[in-house]
């Protein structure tokens, strides 16, 4: 395995865990995908498409559980047109799965769609393909049939939703190099143990060694705000004070067990993160991938920055083609 697949194999197993953490209610969010001018977006196309054709053939790439979707059963609407769905994660398809039963779903990484060419009136993608390398992009295109549409919103590297995920990512790895959840663990097991009887030495020298793990988190706060990463540095802060300051109150192996998936979360948290870092194109590579769709027979209706009204910084590229 070459170091670009299992950096690629990495990626995808981090937003599998972030899906099954969403089966479950224990997914932390970020990166703007619901934001109201996104979906005002793909509201405003799918009721120009339907202008044109009531009922197309629809693909979603990098679905995830169904934000493109929904914005399309609003514009039809509720009334879904045929739609496809391909996402890399099992655990987002079944989502899907649950969310919307009339779609078909395929589990495929972007970079290698097991369908024919020319087979979809629109081909839609939200932050999804930039993940698997902009050479992607071009196996998506071929999706296309003649005088059909590709609708991408990709990763922008100036916008504030690439700025959100970098201050994300910065407090997660500080949050791991202090060991914040580890000494919590130590604190909390010798703290249980001396509630029960047991010396309190060890409980001190627990305590003791979480505390510059607690300057980390509200140094992270003071520097990126209480809402970095989804509220998870904040919530983990509160959390594990008032677990703290009422311990006889709380069932150990509970709290414990607590701990130790978000240690795991954290990790996933962590390489969602880097992934969307990674997949943010600046204007050069945006042109580059304009440019490339025109030579396989795009025109471009579209190719700019989205930016929310009111604000400078752009959400995200936006790019509207036309198969000739």
């Amino acid at each position: 395995m070459t170091e670009r697949d299992a950096r690629a194999l990495r990626v995808d197993e981090s937003w599998d865990t972030y899906w099954r953490g969403a089966l479950s209610g224990a997914a932390f969010t970020s990166g703007g995908t619901s934001h109201p001018a996104i979906q005002a977006f793909w509201i405003e196309f799918f009721r120009a498409t339907r202008a044109a054709d009531e009922a197309p053939e629809i693909i979603d790439i990098a679905s995830g559980t169904g934000a493109v979707i929904e914005c399309a059963k609003s514009a039809y609407d509720g009334q879904l047109p045929d739609f496809t769905c391909l996402d890399v994660s099992a655990s987002a398809i079944r989502i899907l799965e649950q969310r919307y039963p009339s779609t078909r779903t395929i589990v495929a990484n972007a970079s290698k769609i097991p369908l024919d060419s020319h087979d979809f009136d629109i081909v839609t993608s939200q932050f999804g393909i930039e993940y698997a390398g902009v050479d992607a992009i071009d196996e998506v295109a071929r999706l296309v049939a003649p005088g059909g549409q590709l609708c991408l919103l990709l990763h922008n590297l100036a916008g504030s939703i690439h700025e959100e995920c970098a201050a994300s990512l910065d407090a997660i790895e500080r949050m791991q190099q202090a060991e914040f959840i580890p000494h919590a663990i130590a604190m909390f097991e010798s703290g249980f143990a001396a509630c029960g009887g047991a010396e309190r030495a060890d409980y001190d020298i627990a305590a003791k060694r979480l505390a510059p793990a607690v300057q980390v988190l509200e140094s992270i706060m003071t520097q990126h705000g209480k809402h970095v990463a989804g509220d998870m540095v904040m919530r983990l802060y509160d959390d594990v004070a008032t677990i703290h300051e009422q311990m006889r109150h709380y069932v150990p192996s509970e709290v414990l067990e607590w701990l130790n998936r978000l240690h795991g979360e954290l990790h996933a948290f962590a390489g969602r993160m880097a992934s969307m870092c990674d997949a943010a194109i600046d204007r050069t590579a945006f042109e580059r991938i304009c440019d490339g769709l025109r030579e396989h027979s795009f025109s471009i209706a579209r190719a700019d920055a989205l930016v929310n009204p009111g604000q400078q910084s752009p959400l995200a590229w936006a790019l509207i083609a036309t198969r000739e």
